[in-house]
């Protein structure tokens, strides 16, 4: 192990250590993320709401999972002496934002209609739902920091609650008089309605603003129980069906690593590990060998001795020996090359040459004559007789 590997293990559990050191000394911090489950703990959880719904509703409870399309739609009898649902009682749900959809909404109508109630409580309300129900909502142009909540019925008594945490600003702006009654209301910078009771055909819909009064928090702050109670206690008589769909606890995340990164602690553990592998690769990716020397070319000795060997029967001016060895040496590459006998420098020769090596007919016709011409002359040849057979053979080469 080189003594740079060591120094980068040593500052990557120095690191882990003084995290671990840093994270276990602090306080944990709150999380306020109003998930409204009934697993969930946390200040804007519905754990406590789970646990204590038996005090505040006096009524049977049932809780779905599915949507209430398809939990009210499998309770509807279609027989036509009966068309009408196998149940009576309300429908309940509470959640930062309604995720109840569309056909869900006019399910919920048509079973609100048939003498049922449903009380929702959210922050946002489906607009299927407030356009079936002449309703508009809006928000305060300015958040007060001192937001009251009560009651309108005198007989519930008149205080007024500051749920600060977890607070929404909306409110009800246009409703119809002729089916809505205000049940109660909320204050900021000015009163606004944030709790009616809509008469629907043969039902009523209870629908509040301020879901964050069934919160853990809240429920469990002061006096704050007595305001939920206050707005639970309008659910009439009958069996509940608590819509928690999404709500339950029970949407797991598929990864394998969900644990360690719900962990703080272990979620910057393991980027700081990832990150010091990164560094470890980027400074010991690199190839660790001696440079290697740059080794000259062996010599042609052979083309060396060629030369010379050239040069020497030049210089004696022996021209007739230096053509011959230079046509033999051009017969014997036509041989080896080309596969062409070589006995006969006829026009057949020639022909073979030209298509096998596609070189200029014009060239190798004129360096067949300069051959067979020169071995045919009785007279020793001179200096230009071996640059003419020298030019037409290196055209051919």
């Amino acid at each position: 192990m080189g003594k740079s590997l060591k120094i980068y293990i040593a500052l990557l559990l120095l690191i882990f250590i003084g995290i671990i050191a840093f994270d276990s000394s602090r306080p944990k911090p709150v999380d306020w993320t109003p998930t409204y489950s009934v697993k969930d703990k946390i200040p804007l959880g519905l754990y406590v709401f789970d646990n204590e719904i038996g005090g505040l509703l006096k009524q049977k409870i049932e809780k779905l999972s599915v949507t209430p399309y398809e939990y009210l739609e499998s309770q509807y009898n279609y027989d036509t002496l009966v068309e009408n649902y196998t149940i009576k009682g309300t429908f309940l749900n509470i959640g930062e934002y309604s995720k109840i959809d569309n056909q869900s909404v006019r399910e919920i109508c048509y079973f609100v209609s048939r003498g049922n109630t449903a009380f929702i409580s959210a922050k946002v309300l489906p607009n299927e739902l407030l356009d079936s129900l002449k309703l508009k909502m809006d928000s305060e142009l300015k958040f007060s920091d001192s937001i009251f909540n009560w009651t309108a019925n005198p007989r519930l008594g008149a205080t007024k609650y500051n749920l600060m945490e977890g607070i929404g600003n909306n409110y009800f702006s246009r409703m119809d008089p002729r089916s809505t009654t205000i049940l109660g209301y909320q204050s900021g910078d000015s009163i606004r309605p944030n709790f009616i009771k809509v008469d629907y055909l043969g039902g009523e819909f209870y629908l509040h603003t301020q879901p964050t009064a069934f919160s853990n928090f809240h429920l469990l702050k002061k006096n704050h129980r007595e305001y939920a109670s206050k707005v639970l206690s309008y659910i009439p008589e009958g069996t509940v069906f608590w819509f928690i769909k999404d709500q339950d606890g029970t949407v797991i995340s598929n990864s394998p690593m969900r644990y360690i990164l719900s962990q703080p602690a272990l979620k910057w553990a393991w980027y700081i590990f990832i990150i010091g592998m990164i560094v470890f690769i980027l400074f010991n990716a690199k190839r660790k060998q001696r440079i290697v020397p740059i080794l000259a070319p062996l010599s042609n000795t052979t083309l060396d001795f060629t030369k010379s060997i050239g040069n020497l029967y030049y210089q004696e001016g022996d021209h007739d020996n230096i053509i011959n060895k230079k046509i033999v040496y051009f017969l014997e590459k036509i041989r080896n090359e080309y596969l062409i006998d070589t006995n006969r420098l006829d026009d057949d020769f020639i022909n073979k040459l030209h298509h096998k090596s596609g070189k200029n007919l014009t060239d190798i016709k004129e360096a067949v004559i300069l051959i067979n011409t020169h071995r045919k002359s009785p007279h020793i040849s001179i200096e230009e007789d071996l640059i003419q057979i020298n030019n037409a053979i290196e055209k051919l080469i």
